[in-house]
């Protein structure tokens, strides 16, 4: 396989973009921020070309790890004259099934081809290349990018045609808010009550209450009141509403669904920008009258 290009070399993209290099591939890197391109070629290895049109013609293989579909487009607009022949683009973005589409028929017309392929796991999953990627695309388009794709994840979870894991992942990361504000909300009643919420964090983890949040959020992030799991509030209410999105396109009723973007956004506007999404405890503790303690 030939050189890959990597778009995005944020919180996530830098560590999978890392596990590339470390699994051989020749990878060039470009990102919004210059000096973070740059930095990553002189840390990690690899290339950090001048432009998005050199970054598309060396490439075999491009992925984009970029905060909307919008962005996704942008960039590929400024790469498709320069796309060769083959090239595949892996959207590893949490984007927009429609949207996806529409880009994937873009590369199509520009002799290229598209999966969508977002993730789950976090920054510490991509660091240790044990992501796990939901992937949407054609048969033979997947077959061919599979090494790539197993140097970043340990799980790859086929969802169907293009679009497809895009939505998977905004109905994965709806479910996951919602397990969220629930588990918020019992712990502040607990506390009320007069129960610790540390111990009420390990019940519900030996009990049918676990989730990913009892699991790796509450007493990390919350009840630490670091609130620095990574991943921010503006991107999960985003998810949330590409899921509401998906509900409507198909005409299915989704009131708890709707509550969950709602608190979401309410939320955002409360904290402002740059909220990291287990802030999203807070609207809760605001409603409550109180804040969790240790």
């Amino acid at each position: 396989m030939g050189s890959i290009g990597f778009i995005g070399i944020g919180n996530m993209g830098w560590p999978m973009a890392a596990n590339l290099v470390k699994a051989g591939f020749t990878v060039l890197v470009a990102d919004a921020r210059r000096l973070q391109a740059e930095r990553f070629a002189q840390e990690v290895g690899g290339s950090a070309p001048d432009t998005l049109a050199e970054l598309a013609a060396a490439s075999a293989v491009i992925i984009t790890m970029l905060p909307t579909s919008a962005a996704v487009a942008a960039v590929l607009e400024e790469m498709r004259a320069s796309l060769r022949p083959g090239t595949v683009l892996i959207d590893m973005t949490s984007g927009a099934p429609a949207e996806t589409r529409a880009i994937g028929a873009r590369v199509a017309a520009a002799g290229g081809s598209m999966v969508d392929a977002p993730v789950s796991g976090g920054v510490s999953r991509a660091v240790t290349g044990q992501l796990a990627i939901m992937l949407g695309g054609a048969d033979d388009v997947v077959e061919k990018i599979a090494p790539v794709l197993n140097a970043m994840g340990s799980s790859i979870l086929r969802t169907g045609g293009l679009g497809s894991a895009h939505a998977m992942k905004a109905l994965n990361n709806l479910v996951s808010a919602g397990g969220f504000l629930i588990g918020i909300e019992a712990l502040l009643i607990g506390q009320k009550f007069g129960l610790d919420p540390a111990i009420m964090v390990d019940v519900l983890n030996a009990s049918t209450g676990m989730n990913n949040s009892t699991q790796k959020k509450f007493k990390q992030f919350v009840l630490s009141r670091t609130f620095d799991s990574g991943f921010g509030l503006d991107l999960m209410l985003k998810d949330l509403t590409i899921a509401l999105g998906v509900a409507r396109e198909t005409g299915t009723p989704a009131p708890f669904s709707s509550l969950c973007r709602e608190l979401s956004a309410s939320a955002q506007a409360m904290l402002g920008a740059g909220a990291d999404h287990t802030e999203l405890a807070k609207i809760s503790e605001a409603l409550a009258g109180e804040a969790l303690s240790k």
